[in-house]
């Protein structure tokens, strides 16, 4: 519903009635919208937690850490370019101002989280010599803006999705680029 309607047109009524329980039996759960709306947020995000775990286990098992890297990266974009996933983006941010304490908690158990793993990868690559990287955090805010930025930018400003093969050729670019700058490790 929030997602949908956003927080201004989330009615506890239209809650109730839309997870066909009684608006009492909402209120005895939830006891204000606020709350409620707390509570959506962080179930969204508890069921995205560790998504990208097998994926970044994958980059360490590459025998080629460049389509380890491609792969990761066409799974971040498939992640955080999808519909629902810019639509909680958008959700949070517009209420952010208002509920500060949501906007942070996702930050933290969403983006942060899967950022502190792709780092602990990175220095595990680097511990390798397959990259030189000094500060793994950066490197792997990096690489994921670098994969996702642009394509995120557009849709976010309206612009249609871009085609496959546009993804394919960003993730290409992003690693090309993010090697260019900490391959070559030794």
């Amino acid at each position: 519903m929030f997602l949908s309607s956003g927080y201004p047109g989330a009615t506890m009524d239209a809650v109730a009635a839309g997870a066909r329980i009684s608006k009492q039996t909402l209120y005895r759960r939830y006891a204000s919208k606020d709350l409620l709306y707390a509570a959506v947020v962080r179930d969204w995000v508890d069921k995205g937690h560790d998504v990208m775990r097998p994926h970044v286990r994958a980059l360490l098992d590459a025998e080629d850490v460049a389509e380890g890297l491609y792969r990761l990266a066409r799974v971040m974009q498939a992640g955080i370019l999808s519909a629902p996933v810019r639509q909680m983006r958008t959700l949070v941010a517009t209420e952010a101002e208002r509920f500060p304490e949501v906007a942070a908690d996702y930050l933290d158990r969403s983006w942060r989280r899967n950022q502190e793993l792709l780092a602990d990868a990175l220095r595990e690559l680097m511990v390798r010599g397959v990259l030189r990287i000094g500060d793994a955090d950066v490197a792997a805010e990096q690489l994921t803006w670098l994969a996702v930025a642009a394509p995120l930018n557009r849709l976010t400003l309206g612009a249609e999705a871009e085609e496959e093969r546009e993804l394919e050729g960003v993730a290409a670019e992003a690693v090309g680029t993010f090697l260019g700058r900490f391959g070559g490790g030794g």
